[in-house]
């Protein structure tokens, strides 16, 4: 077909043409290279090196050696997470060559900062479990007489990149100090459709015992959110235009860039900062730490799975309940009488690339190692099976004995205990922040 297009053009067309036929040739080898993703795929070396570091022959080598191996794959993961969090696919068309370019445009200035006020009606899209906040509100402590008048609150804007989702409203609680010493720190992250003030009860009670307490918006969540379907709307955007990633990724994004300004703070102690959060936030937790080493100690609760372990054991339906209109509508531009596993794949794909294979839990959860690391699940918990998280349990506990910090890694599952935090779960992430904090 296309000889005899070019044989009945003139000369400049043929040579015009020609070049739009090497130009797609170049794309559809481009297609098959798995670097042509959002940012790349993770490469062959990164996953062996991984591999070995699990293996009976890193671990029975010194302990030098393989905290050394171990600390190198964990850079290597990080280079090409972040890659990712930077980068977008155009959308492959006859007249485009598939290609890699920044979508996050970032001012090269240091890190916008802008006062705000406190927010007295936040935007709830959901109404959250009822149960969560009775939770929350048992977290220790510390009783202060005229606890409210030394309550310090700040309420702030970051500026992480250009657009309306790139202006990231924060709320800090810490208490009043004429000593003017650096506190440890703890961002908490909410869960789904609610918002950062839904989390007042953990931020004051930490706030209490010393703590700053930091709270944010998520992507399309609080006021980043203008009605009651902004975060579905957002994901079935990111599914039918492929340029952004509003389900985890986007968010640890804004959780890197404000780690750029914490440690910048006079009161932080930028050696102690820790990272918690529930569902959804438990995510946001758990992909943070792994990204940015600054989250020195993290406590993700009813957030960690093994998604591609969910889809291989037919476990991906409560996940996909959580945002089911958005997998609805991706179902019908799939032309499927029903949501399966081939929209399952499809999705995670598109709207947070690697999820199910080079940044799942096996391979994103070791390179916290050996920075203090507390999962709390429940055992009944159908959002986050806990069997989907056996085989990545045992090799990180292998890797932080390995590295001289068994202690330091612990996995709860509560006996008995669907997709809920409960009292007992507050407790053990005070405690686990209190130990290494």
């Amino acid at each position: 077909m296309w000889r005899g297009v070019l044989s009945n053009a003139t000369p400049r067309h043929a040579t015009s043409l020609l070049g739009l036929v090497l130009s797609l040739a170049a794309a559809l080898m481009l297609a098959w290279t798995p670097q042509v993703t959002w940012g790349g795929s993770l490469s062959h070396v990164t996953l062996r090196c991984f591999a070995n570091c699990s293996s009976h022959h890193i671990l029975a080598s010194n302990r030098e050696t393989a905290v050394k191996k171990m600390a190198e794959c964990s850079a290597e993961f990080r280079t090409d997470f972040v890659r990712v969090l930077q980068s977008r696919r155009k959308v492959f068309r006859m007249d485009f060559v598939r290609a890699l370019q920044s979508r996050r445009k970032v001012a090269e200035d240091a890190l916008l900062v802008e006062h705000g006020k406190s927010i007295e009606h936040p935007l709830y899209q959901k109404d959250p479990p009822s149960h969560f906040k009775g939770a929350m509100e048992t977290c220790p402590r510390k009783e202060i007489e005229g606890f409210q008048e030394k309550l310090v609150e700040e309420n702030l804007y970051l500026t992480t990149e250009e657009g309306e989702q790139g202006r990231v409203p924060v709320l800090i609680l810490s208490l009043k100090d004429e000593t003017h010493k650096r506190k440890p720190a703890i961002v908490f992250l909410h869960a789904s459709y609610a918002s950062k003030e839904w989390l007042r009860p953990l931020l004051e009670a930490y706030a209490s015992r010393g703590y700053i307490s930091i709270a944010i918006d998520s992507r399309y969540h609080g006021e980043r959110a203008h009605t009651n379907t902004t975060y579905i709307d957002a994901l079935v955007s990111a599914w039918r235009k492929g340029d952004t990633m509003p389900f985890i990724f986007d968010t640890v994004w804004d959780l890197i860039k404000l780690s750029d300004y914490l440690v910048e703070r006079d009161d932080v102690d930028p050696a102690r900062i820790g990272i918690t959060g529930i569902s959804l936030g438990g995510m946001h937790a758990w992909f943070a730490a792994a990204a940015d080493a600054r989250y020195s100690v993290s406590v993700p609760i009813i957030g960690v799975q093994g998604f591609r372990w969910a889809i291989d054991n037919d476990k991906w339906q409560a996940r996909v309940d959580t945002i089911e209109p958005f997998f609805e509508a991706a179902r019908i531009d799939l032309g499927k009488s029903s949501i399966d596993k081939e929209v399952v794949e499809k999705v995670w794909d598109r709207i947070a690339p690697g999820l199910d294979s080079k940044f799942d839990a096996p391979y994103s959860i070791p390179v916290i190692v050996p920075r203090p690391l507390l999962i709390l699940n429940g055992a009944d918990d159908l959002c986050c099976p806990l069997p989907g998280l056996k085989a990545p349990e045992e090799s990180t506990a292998e890797a932080y004995t390995k590295s001289g910090s068994a202690e330091k890694f612990k996995l709860i599952a509560e006996p008995g205990i669907a997709h809920q935090m409960t009292s007992t779960m507050v407790k053990e992430a005070s405690d686990w922040f209190d130990r290494f904090l």
